[in-house]
């Protein structure tokens, strides 16, 4: 009977294990409606089948979570998924045996992946040299440019294409009109790396950092001084206006009806709708026609799922049956309309279009036109670490450039200097 029972008891247990879910975690930077969204999208996954439990887990902003992902990394300790967001990708990266590219888990656990599913300016940002997507794109979006229907109708004007236009048409009829024309939300995004990819400008050396190495920034040159010259004009006419390096700052004055255009993010659609009292629209970033008459597309700013080293065959199966329900065309649509993040696959961006969101919406749909225009040898984005640090350097300069405390030249020699440093400093981790 002892026997008996010890046998039935390991029949039991034998069948508890294999019914048993696999666990994994999920550390995330989405605080507020878009960790609840998160959340949910969790709560459908776990719901959509049996096998598998993913868990969620907010460590709070992304240079939070970039640092709590590499100490429990050393310490054997990291999550399944940690979501890296774009100025940090190249540290997760350039992190030897951190990370399992996905392209290589999903093939390992026959998930059927081609890059080409995904939109034109989403593909390659987190990929390495060889165009392999290393981490998932998640929260993906470009930026773009919003403004208030009403100011331009008054000052009876259209959004502009060109740089060239805002400053001899739009911008100076807007400032009659009663407006600030313009603002914008992080110059190190919008005004310096999309700067280059629009205007097919490259970056930085070693095709803009991909190819790893003793990669040097190219960011003092002719082309973004004279931007810089003339935002700073801009500003002292009136034209433009800085609230310093805070995202809402920059923001709200366009929430408010101050500010008549305002360069944010594609994903800050949803934000809008629900803020602003007034019918809005945006159109695509402006370029310089003098600089390059046949501008190009943007590259996605956000961040991106990683995919960390270390774990079982069964917990990475389930972080590929995850990606695999991430990536379907019906939660990325759900993830696009509920928060205005672009979605990244052209099967997704189909049943947008068929469902008439655009219809309802037209707004939505600019940074995904904008990021599928024609490619260039410089728009795929950057890959420099130490990246945070460098935009650091960035804002502290183009802060000095718009208070008048410093020229456009110092702040670019300074920009180009202490971020070459950071990037030598960076390549010797790396060997």
């Amino acid at each position: 009977m002892k026997l008996l029972k010890i046998a039935a008891t390991g029949l039991v247990f034998a069948a508890t294990s294999a019914s048993a879910q696999t666990e994994i975690t999920w550390w995330h930077a989405m605080g507020g409606q878009l960790g609840e969204t998160v959340n949910q999208i969790a709560e459908d996954f776990n719901a959509s089948q049996s096998d598998y439990k993913i868990t969620p887990v907010f460590k709070g902003s992304y240079e939070e979570t970039l640092t709590a992902g590499i100490a429990a990394f050393r310490a054997g300790e990291q999550p399944n998924i940690m979501q890296v967001f774009d100025a940090g990708a190249a540290t997760v990266i350039g992190a030897k045996g951190a990370v399992i590219p996905v392209q290589d888990l999903l093939a390992a656990n026959d998930v059927a992946f081609d890059i080409n599913d995904y939109i034109p300016g989403v593909r390659y940002f987190y990929a390495d040299a060889d165009g392999k997507m290393i981490g998932m794109p998640f929260n993906s979006s470009t930026p773009i440019l919003y403004y208030n229907e009403d100011a331009l109708a008054k000052a009876g004007v259209t959004p502009p294409k060109t740089w060239e236009e805002f400053a001899s048409t739009t911008g100076p009829a807007l400032k009659e009109a009663g407006y600030i024309p313009l603002s914008q939300s992080h110059l190190p995004w919008i005004f310096t790396e999309n700067f280059h990819s629009r205007h097919d400008l490259p970056f930085a050396t070693n095709d803009n950092g991909y190819n790893g190495g003793d990669t040097q920034i190219l960011v003092n040159n002719d082309a973004i001084k004279a931007h810089f010259s003339a935002v700073k004009d801009w500003k002292d006419q009136g034209l433009f206006e800085w609230y310093g390096t805070g995202w809402g700052d920059n923001a709200k004055p366009f929430e408010e009806g101050k500010v008549a255009m305002w360069l944010g993010s594609s994903g800050s659609f949803g934000g809008l709708v629900q803020k602003v009292d007034f019918p809005f629209s945006a159109t695509m970033l402006p370029y310089w026609e003098g600089v390059n008459a046949e501008p190009k597309q943007t590259f996605i700013g956000g961040a991106a799922l990683f995919a960390m080293s270390g774990k079982s065959d069964e917990e990475n199966k389930a972080t590929a049956e995850f990606f695999n329900f991430l990536t379907s065309p019906e939660v990325q649509y759900g993830w696009h309309k509920e928060t205005g993040y672009v979605p990244i696959t052209e099967a997704a961006y189909e049943v947008a279009k068929k469902d008439g969101h655009y219809d309802e919406f037209p707004a939505a749909e600019v940074g995904i036109q904008q990021l599928s225009l024609p490619a260039g040898d410089n728009t795929k984005g950057y890959r420099m670490g130490f990246y945070v640090q460098i935009r650091d350097v960035m804002n502290r300069e183009y802060g000095r450039i718009l208070t008048g405390e410093t020229d456009v030249e110092t702040a670019f020699a300074n920009i180009e200097a202490e971020s070459n440093k950071l990037l030598e400093r960076f390549a010797k981790t790396q060997n």
